[in-house]
């Protein structure tokens, strides 16, 4: 089983991400994905104030499920980070690349979870299959 994140970023910078559970939206167009996730009312994030200074936050989002990391992106107190320095010149950007949000969001992402004390493993490969796979061919065709 494999699991990637597919991202949705709409004109105004607001994103989601979804996901994609053994390639399951491979083939789903980004437009499809704005489509089946629209933007409802509430759905944008409130203003929140940096919790470590009272700035007001460009982004806040829950880290990774059952670490109980709230993640912060703060102009002021993160303008330090080299992953979250990138981030930050990126939503500010009017002309944002789209593309760049999977890499630039997930490098945030990792830094600060590293921040807290977790580290991202890499992905894992497969176990091989404990029995020989068998290709059969009819008898006499060995």
């Amino acid at each position: 089983m494999s699991f990637t994140w597919r991202y949705v970023v709409r004109p105004d910078g607001e994103f989601c991400r979804i996901g994609n559970l053994d390639g399951s939206l491979d083939n789903t167009s980004d437009d499809e994905l704005a489509r089946l996730y629209p933007v409802r009312d509430g759905d944008a994030q409130k203003s929140r104030p940096c919790s470590r200074c009272g700035t007001e936050l460009l982004l806040h989002w829950h880290g990774p499920l059952m670490t109980g990391v709230w993640m912060e992106l703060c102009p002021a107190c993160d303008a330090h980070r080299p992953a979250a320095r990138t981030f930050i010149a990126w939503y500010r950007d009017p002309d944002r690349d789209p593309k760049a949000l999977p890499a630039l969001f997930e490098g945030w992402e990792t830094e600060t979870m590293l921040a807290h004390g977790w580290s991202r493993t890499p992905p894992s490969t497969p176990a091989p299959s404990p029995r020989p796979r068998l290709s059969l061919v009819p008898h006499g065709q060995e």
